[in-house]
């Protein structure tokens, strides 16, 4: 490839900064002239997939949003914009909701270019459609998000060139966006590989695997007919695992495990931080934002900003493998090892004496610098128990009898045990057991349990709160965080659009 086109790409889709934001609208950028082979649409492809692991998105400031905005990571910090997050009385003004905006419509901006840019190559539909493929499934992954958190967002499939019509863009309703992504997975699933080099790469599984989470997902609003095909997609997976090498890891501790995961067949999309460290902030930052203030093992600790409460840990059956998993109890403080109860003994304002999330903390691999900022983690955005868990909700939905196998399945690799800790970093040898035992019988209610224990701090948690609209139950008196008093379910399930895009084009004003 020649430096030239590699440099070009990287300017116009990696390193926009937001003076150019300024004065162009996202989006405003060209193919034209750099697409001539198929590596070239790899390069593109590549160049999408990288806005998603930066700061802005995954890196930080979107993956701890969706934390705080659930019922299961308090906040211990007094910046305005996390408050927001946390006490649901978020404004446009929020750097958590136009960095995030922003970085994601870069991405898809990345990935209209390499779609477009496919249509330039001259090679073989079965050499350039599955690298086209990439590009399709990046798409839909970056508007699945949009359409979750916004509702109504402007909808660009192409690249932009006119800057007049590119800033008189108006809203596309949250329906047919639905109907675009479920589009493009189903290019993404007609033409990716059965199986894949590396889980960041797209699959035909990841494709399908996203179909059924986006029909699970449109269900709250669309009925049966959803829920029987989120069903049908999750099915196909599952009855398709071998094909599609992907199954649950028999130890739940490896997902989080940094030295480990890249060996398991359990994540099926995942971004990779794997020794990555690009210029732009393309680092991980989850793992110092949930680690413990003055943990000595930690190399000078974490930050203590995004905590659960006890109330949160204490929800979790103590004999279930995967609250030792979940939580870190102990920290080494002052050259001392602690328990949860003496946390604060670091003497931070911010730390606070309860169990830290430890499945960002733990093993974060060779990578982790000091603070644990940057680390070698691959963050799972969907893994097989995810996909069982949608056939269970979806198939409980319809009557599906198989509904409770599922679910039991995703107990049954919880029993295992496995190489986890007592609490603190020192590995240890952990038995199986009898928890947590299988159910006899299935409710949604059971599945959306399972699902808060199974992927608790992943960030799903919001998601499920939104499209389940749980807010007045879950942020009420009785809720793990106690009363959120400024949650309002008539505006708070659907984040603001960022004000400097509306002050610019009014059409955005919801």
């Amino acid at each position: 490839m020649n430096a030239h086109k590699i440099l070009l790409l990287l300017i116009g889709l990696s390193i926009m900064g937001c003076s150019d934001l300024e004065e162009e609208p996202v989006g405003l950028l060209s193919p034209d002239g750099f697409f001539s082979t198929p590596e070239d649409i790899q390069i593109g492809v590549n160049a999408s997939l990288t806005h998603a692991i930066n700061e802005e998105v995954w890196g930080r400031k979107l993956s701890v949003a969706l934390m705080l905005r659930s019922d299961m990571v308090n906040l211990n910090s007094t910046q305005t914009r996390r408050v927001e997050m946390n006490m649901h009385t978020i404004t446009g003004d929020n750097e958590m909701v136009f960095d995030p905006w922003t970085r994601i419509y870069l991405g898809i901006a990345a990935a209209n270019n390499a779609i477009a840019g496919a249509e330039q190559v001259d090679a073989a539909d079965d050499i350039k459609n599955p690298i086209a493929a990439q590009a399709y499934f990046a798409r839909a992954f970056y508007y699945f998000h949009l359409v979750r958190l916004f509702g109504d967002v402007p909808y660009i499939d192409t690249p932009v060139s006119d800057i007049a019509a590119a800033t008189n863009l108006s809203n596309t309703p949250e329906a047919e966006i639905y109907e675009k992504i479920i589009s493009d997975l189903e290019y993404a699933e007609q033409w990716l590989p059965n199986t894949v080099a590396t889980r960041a790469t797209p699959s035909k599984a990841a494709a399908k695997s996203y179909l059924a989470l986006v029909y699970l997902t449109r269900a709250g609003t669309n009925g049966t007919a959803d829920f029987q095909m989120a069903y049908d997609k999750a099915k196909e997976v599952i009855t398709n695992k071998g094909t599609y090498d992907v199954d649950l890891d028999p130890d739940f501790q490896t997902l989080f495990n940094a030295n480990k995961i890249d060996a398991s067949k359990e994540p099926i999309f995942a971004l990779d931080y794997n020794n990555n460290e690009a210029p732009d902030n393309a680092y991980d930052q989850i793992a110092p934002m949930t680690g413990i203030r003055g943990d000595d093992d930690g190399g000078n600790g974490g930050w203590s900003v995004a905590t659960p409460t006890i109330a949160v840990f204490n929800s979790f059956d103590p004999d279930d493998y995967r609250t030792r998993v979940s939580f870190q109890t102990e920290a080494l403080i002052n050259d001392t090892t602690v328990d949860y109860t003496d946390f604060q003994s670091s003497g931070h304002e911010h730390a606070v004496n309860a169990p830290y999330i430890a499945k960002y903390l733990r093993f974060p691999g060779p990578f982790a610098r000091g603070n644990k900022r940057a680390t070698s983690h691959n963050y799972s955005m969907i893994r097989y128990a995810e996909v069982l868990l949608i056939a269970a909700e979806a198939g409980v939905e319809i009557g599906a009898a198989d509904a409770l196998d599922f679910l039991n399945e995703v107990r049954g690799r919880a029993r295992n045990g496995g190489e986890s800790t007592n609490g603190g970093y020192v590995p240890e040898t952990i038995a199986p057991n009898a928890v947590p035992a299988d159910l006899a019988s299935i409710t949604v209610a059971d599945v959306l349990e399972e699902r808060r224990i199974e992927l608790a701090f992943e960030c799903k948690r919001w998601y499920d709160i939104k499209r389940r609209q749980l807010g007045d139950q879950v942020f009420s008196a009785s809720g793990y965080e106690g009363a959120k008093p400024d949650w309002n379910a008539s505006v708070d399930y659907d984040t603001p659009i960022p004000q400097d895009e509306i002050d610019r084009n009014p059409n955005l004003s919801n």
